[in-house]
């Protein structure tokens, strides 16, 4: 039993030394954590704009709110990744083409804005990064050529689909009324 006692007495002097150690070790990785800053939350401003309306006037509004909210972003410092999914009457947004024979056919209140309407869309994809989708569904039913969209509106398969997976990756879902 001596040479138990011997090991049991040798494992009790090594668990003070063993506790100081590991005590030790975490007070250095605190620090060293500390030494990192605060952690932080990622405070991108992450917004989806939907657009399934033919009224020009509303969807002016839309472009107005897109950059004001980048405006905001900018003067708080903050990023942004903001995005504009064109559906249904949307497509109106996205082309020249009159769309003559489709539901979505232009009139004289677009015909009107148009060139305005257009200029600032292309500021948004062009200075402020706004990714502009249109929806694939819609575009094929009313047999628009993908040569005839704005440069930097992209197509995507189903622009609801679109929203959905943007909202499941934490955006926020934005319709202007």
């Amino acid at each position: 039993m001596t040479a138990f006692s011997s090991v049991l007495g040798h494992a009790s002097n090594m668990a003070p030394r063993l506790i100081r150690s590991v005590v030790l070790l975490m007070a250095a990785t605190a620090l060293a954590l500390s030494a990192q800053g605060p952690a932080q939350a990622d405070d991108t401003q992450r917004v989806v704009y939907h657009v399934d309306f033919a009224d020009p006037t509303r969807y002016s509004a839309t472009l107005t709110s897109i950059n004001n909210l980048i405006n905001d972003a900018e003067q708080k410092l903050l990023p942004w990744d903001v995005h504009l999914v064109l559906v249904g009457a949307g497509v109106r947004f996205a082309t020249d083409d009159p769309l003559e024979g489709t539901p979505f056919a232009t009139d004289a209140a677009l015909d009107e804005r148009r060139a305005e309407l257009k200029g600032r869309l292309q500021t948004l994809i062009k200075i402020r990064q706004v990714k502009v989708h249109l929806c694939g569904v819609t575009r094929s039913e009313v047999a628009l050529s993908e040569d005839k969209l704005y440069e930097g509106v992209g197509l995507v398969g189903s622009g609801v689909a679109k929203i959905a997976d943007l909202q499941r990756d934490g955006y926020a879902y934005l319709k202007i009324q």
